[in-house]
């Protein structure tokens, strides 16, 4: 039997996910931390996404092992979903239901009594700046407001480990940041927060350790201000994808005239 590394929250082991002859995920292992805020960051196409599907169970890898607080995935799927959150890029939400409505319906889903998911949902409405919404169709919110009411649907429950797929994309400046301390107060009290994002400059205010995703694989990562060093982490994530900035200068010198006003 394998051991289990009680200190991890998520065990990612030799994945591997093909999309025909395209491979996504090529052999990546991956360790975090329990207690931790974890940042997943790189190129578009890097396999972030995909990374997180199988981390949650919402996708099957070619191979390769997943273990999330110490439950295998894949072997004990309706276990690993009690203790898990999930913020995906795409969205999927029950959109003929009012905010209200739909915390109340994932918290009897997750098994909370009625009352108990009821009293939930008005405290997260309120939280979440959604209590003047609550009795509007979750189909008439904005992007942002569904990206909150969607954090509020993961963390219902009090997951042990929350994974977010862009979840800052489409949010205004104060809601972001109301949601960062949403976040913040999660891992201060131990939970686990897994998130990939574009934004370094958030990644790197936010995380405590960091991975950077490159051609399906984890080109580098670990403790946020150990793997910076005292560089910026867009530096360190252009370093270790390889990347070669030089085209900028060049592609600018080609088109001079943008810099001559007519």
């Amino acid at each position: 039997m394998d051991s289990v590394d009680s200190t991890l929250a998520v065990e990612l082991t030799q994945l591997v996910r093909d999309f025909g002859p395209k491979r996504a995920v090529d052999h990546l292992d991956l360790a975090v931390p329990r207690g931790t805020f974890f940042g997943l960051v790189g190129p578009n196409g890097a396999g972030k996404s995909t990374t997180l599907k199988i981390a949650t169970g919402l996708l099957r890898p070619n191979s390769g092992t997943v273990r999330v607080a110490g439950v295998d995935v894949w072997a004990e799927p309706s276990r690993v979903k009690s203790l898990i959150g999930v913020v995906p890029e795409d969205l999927r939400l029950f959109e003929r239901l009012t905010g209200r409505e739909l915390l109340e319906y994932v918290g009897l889903l997750r098994g909370l009594p009625r009352s108990e998911a009821q009293a939930r949902a008005i405290e997260l409405l309120g939280l979440l700046d959604l209590d003047e919404a609550a009795g509007r169709l979750v189909l008439d919110y904005s992007s942002g407001m569904r990206k909150k009411i969607a954090l509020g649907a993961a963390v219902l429950h009090r997951p042990q480990v929350l994974f977010l797929d862009e979840p800052f994309e489409s949010v205004d400046p104060l809601s972001v940041r109301l949601l960062r301390a949403l976040l913040e107060r999660l891992v201060a009290r131990g939970a686990t927060v897994v998130f990939s994002s574009h934004v370094m400059e958030v990644v790197e205010r936010l995380c405590d350790h960091v991975a950077v995703v490159h051609a399906g694989r984890i080109v580098a990562h670990g403790p946020t201000a150990q793997l910076c060093d005292g560089r910026r982490l867009e530096d360190v994530f252009v370093e270790a994808v390889g990347g070669d900035l030089s085209y900028i200068t060049a592609a600018l010198d080609a088109t001079s005239w943008l810099g001559n006003p007519g």
